[in-house]
């Protein structure tokens, strides 16, 4: 069953209630959220549609990130939510098995909702008919031991285990942070 509104509100809600100075940068989710139903997690929502993505943390304090090809910028192993993903958690873990090949087995959920919630614009694509528009990616926490990733080189060219504290934006920084301390 595709995710609902009703399930990105609930985790909205319960994310705000955690994280009150995030509301305002979150405007635009609920904003969208209002206008687009059940449509936010369609990637053909281009008003703006969630997407859910894995800050995967290991005992060293190192976080994973990949090299999208797309938009040759590192990131945070994420992507589209597809239909059969029943919770925004769900698309995370389906997105970090398809990108790196860490199984679901293999990581440890942290916490009961997303560590961070981010809101970020989308350049067009011209090649794919698609418009600028919002990203409001769900970030999920894990842990795990593993190292060895494969990457789906269709999406990924290349993967780095990067010390926490190199993430620069925050609050990501100082939640991870937190976190690896903790």
């Amino acid at each position: 069953m595709p995710i609902t509104a009703q399930h990105v509100r609930e985790t909205l809600d319960a994310y705000l209630d955690q994280h009150p100075a995030d509301k305002d940068p979150l405007a635009p989710l609920s904003e969208t959220l209002d206008v687009a139903g059940d449509t936010i997690g369609s990637r053909k929502e281009f008003r703006g549609h969630a997407t859910a993505g894995a800050i995967l943390l290991r005992a060293d304090g190192r976080v994973l990130t990949i090299e999208h090809r797309a938009l040759q910028k590192w990131l945070l192993p994420g992507g589209h939510i597809e239909t059969d993903d029943d919770t925004l958690l769900d698309a995370a873990l389906r997105e970090l098995t398809e990108e790196t090949g860490i199984r679901a087995e293999q990581v440890e959920v942290v916490g009961d909702g997303p560590l961070h919630i981010d809101a970020h614009v989308i350049p067009a694509n011209d090649a794919k008919g698609e418009p600028e528009h919002m990203h409001f990616d769900f970030r999920f926490l894990f842990r795990t031991t593993v190292e060895a990733v494969e990457l789906q080189e269709e999406e990924v060219t290349n993967f780095s285990w990067q010390f926490a504290d190199t993430l620069t934006a925050e609050p990501l920084r100082s939640r991870v942070l937190a976190a690896a301390r903790g």
